[in-house]
């Protein structure tokens, strides 16, 4: 039982997040505190659950792609392509607090995020460009699309009904967490309870092997892409109606990065296949809270990237089965020489 409980795939990114967050206790005692405000619940794991949702949301997206052994980097620029659609709408509106309005918008950047994922898809999947390839121009491209969207500018809104997507709340939660636990909740009832899960994991594994059997890999593929520019979408609107603004530039920074490491810490190969989706969750919870640490702890902000990265590089090191095993056979030899002279001989 002590066996089978170490070797599950959630076991070593739940530790780490344990110890993150019992750091944070010990570094802070009021870190677990939560407080009422108006009805609504404040604290550092709120923060937490919040301030990661969009990480979350795009972390998703990108696990079912990798699934299929692709790889998606342009999730950054959609996320600030989204985000700058809806807040470019919504200024360019006559009555700023209009429902219909902020709809519209939502739409739009809803179905722009979809043409892109279409995008991306048809280019792995029709041109058989290289997944990182494919990606890699949209991650170029939509960047300055965003900042031709906003003309290099901050667009800032002030609707009440846009900004209740990333600031609101729902009995006493973020709004953002019931939107995460929407998406997380359909795409593991696609992937669980329909075939989809295992067509994906068939592709991932053999793509050709796939195809000889009858399965169309190719719409299989296009469909991950879709439902990643999706996610990143969704993700973009949180980010824009949370701080009611739009920046091109910035928006969604880096997202790609993060994403591919919280699919990683997961549990979820690079090299496609079996997929976790919780173990997304978790290894994206284990990055916010990570950013939330190095940020309370006071690290210079010009050398957090570098504390980040060698932290994600420990976590990474700790999931490995094969680094660890060495670990142990180096251990042995170092404290048992006689014992292990002894196995050799026999």
């Amino acid at each position: 039982m002590r066996g089978k409980l170490y070797q599950h795939y959630l076991f070593w990114p739940l530790v780490v997040l344990g110890t993150l967050l019992l750091f944070n206790l010990i570094y802070s005692p009021d870190f677990f505190s939560i407080v009422v405000r108006q009805g609504n619940l404040y604290g550092s794991l709120i923060d937490i659950l919040n301030f990661g949702a969009p990480l979350i949301l795009v972390s998703i997206g990108m696990t079912l792609v990798i699934a299929t052994g692709g790889i998606d980097l342009s999730v950054g620029s959609i996320v600030a392509i989204s985000g700058a659609m809806a807040c470019l709408s919504i200024s360019k509106g006559t009555d700023q607090n209009s429902l219909l309005l902020v709809l519209g918008a939502v739409g739009a950047s809803i179905v722009l995020s979809i043409i892109l994922g279409v995008w991306n898809g048809v280019l792995v999947t029709v041109t058989r460009i290289q997944p990182i390839i494919a990606t890699l121009i949209l991650m170029v491209a939509g960047r300055g699309i965003a900042q031709l969207i906003t003309s290099g500018q901050i667009i800032t809104v002030s609707n009440s009904n846009y900004e209740y997507i990333g600031a609101g709340s729902l009995a006493a939660l973020p709004f953002s967490i019931f939107i995460v636990a929407a998406v997380l909740l359909i795409a593991s009832l696609l992937t669980r309870r329909t075939a989809l899960g295992l067509f994906i994991e068939s592709v991932g594994s053999n793509s050709n092997a796939s195809r000889l059997a009858g399965l169309r890999s190719k719409t299989v593929i296009l469909t991950v892409y879709i439902f990643c520019g999706l996610c990143a979408g969704i993700a973009g609107l949180i980010l824009s109606s949370n701080v009611s603004s739009a920046d091109g530039n910035n928006a969604g920074l880096w997202y790609e990065l993060d994403a591919i490491l919280a699919v990683v810490i997961g549990g979820t190969s690079l090299n496609g296949g079996r997929f976790y989706l919780m173990g997304t969750v978790v290894g994206a919870l284990i990055i916010q809270t990570l950013t939330t640490t190095i940020y309370m702890i006071g690290v210079p902000p010009e050398i957090t990237l570098v504390v980040k990265a060698f932290v994600v590089l420990a976590v990474c090191l700790i999931q490995s089965e094969s680094f660890r095993k060495t670990l142990m056979t180096r251990w042995k030899k170092r404290n048992y020489p006689a014992e292990q002279e002894v196995t050799r001989h026999a």
